[in-house]
């Protein structure tokens, strides 16, 4: 009883300054302000109703396919050490768990199952809520939660953007091992955004299946920023990253952006363009033809002869037939 009332006590000290002292001091003054919670009150999260688990489950479809896989490996790396794994939608709610069956129970009764609602509104700061609220990774060990019953329990949690660098859900881990500290929260952390990550991959390729993908050079070399592009070189779609990286944004794309313009590229003028793209077709039919003109000619539908013209032209070489 003496630890929830200390903790509740820091919890009204600390947000009584006019300017926030840290992010997790932002999300309780939110709690207490904008979702009219108390430190000191005991509650779990929401839970939705069955109707509406399955209206979010179903609207959420493809971000629970896409991050199966994800889930599943990394409940094998720390599914036994008494962690827990949540995915959910962008409104909090719990789609998918993963969790060994021996801790079904202890992690049942804080909340941690599907259908629970891990918002801020709903259960004060935690790591699924605050990474939503905040659009970022978040780490909340034990008594940065704003509820008194929260504090035995470390999170960490990354958000889930979708093909169009939309927030889509978040990805959560959490723990009630005493053993957890800081630097070991930190490790997994970096875990957790990397498969939020891979996550967001699976559902941008999936979203632009057919179309060919360019890597979009960052300064950060991020593996995240690409384009999703079209046989003409027309921009389909951008991670988030990309967006980042090109300034680029829904209007722009359906447009009809080429991706040379959005990736700065150096090109001549209009007719310059036209020539490279003969030549990119030509240079694309030889190897596909192992350098046979005759073959060649053939997938690009003229005669041998008139091929052989424009590769004169274009001072291009093809092997002897």
């Amino acid at each position: 009883m003496r630890r929830q009332f200390s903790h509740a006590d820091q919890v009204y000290a600390s947000t009584q300054s006019a300017v926030a002292s840290s992010s997790v001091v932002a999300s309780w003054r939110r709690c207490m302000t904008m979702h009219r919670l108390a430190p000191e009150e005991k509650r779990l999260p929401v839970r939705v109703s069955e109707p509406e688990f399955r209206f979010a489950a179903e609207r959420s479809g493809r971000l629970v396919a896409e991050a199966a896989g994800e889930l599943d490996r990394l409940f094998l790396a720390v599914g036994k050490a008494g962690f827990c794994l949540l995915l959910t939608d962008r409104d909090g709610v719990a789609l998918e768990r993963r969790g060994a069956a021996g801790d079904n129970k202890h992690f049942h009764d804080l909340g941690l199952w599907t259908g629970s609602v891990w918002t801020e509104a709903s259960i004060g700061t935690n790591g699924i809520g605050t990474a939503l609220a905040d659009d970022r990774a978040v780490a909340i060990i034990r008594d940065q939660h704003f509820l008194s019953g929260n504090t035995d329990l470390s999170c960490t949690s990354a958000p889930i953007r979708d093909h169009r660098g939309q927030l889509a859900g978040a990805l959560d881990m959490s723990t009630c091992r005493e053993d957890v500290d800081e630097a070991t929260l930190s490790i997994l952390s970096q875990t957790v955004r990397d498969a939020a990550s891979r996550i967001e991959l699976n559902l941008f390729r999936s979203a632009f299946a057919g179309a060919r993908f360019v890597l979009v050079p960052t300064e950060t070399g991020a593996a995240s920023a690409l384009l999703a592009v079209d046989r003409n070189d027309i921009v389909l779609g951008a991670t988030r990253a990309a967006r980042v990286a090109l300034k680029l944004d829904d209007q722009r794309i359906a447009a009809g952006l080429p991706a040379a313009d959005a990736l700065n590229e150096q090109r001549g003028d209009g007719g310059a363009d036209l020539i490279e793209s003969e030549r990119a077709a030509i240079l694309r039919a030889l190897s596909r033809a192992g350098g046979n003109v005759s073959q060649a000619a053939i997938l690009l539908g003229m005669s041998r002869a008139t091929l052989h013209r424009k590769m004169k032209r274009l001072a291009l070489g093809g092997r002897p037939n």
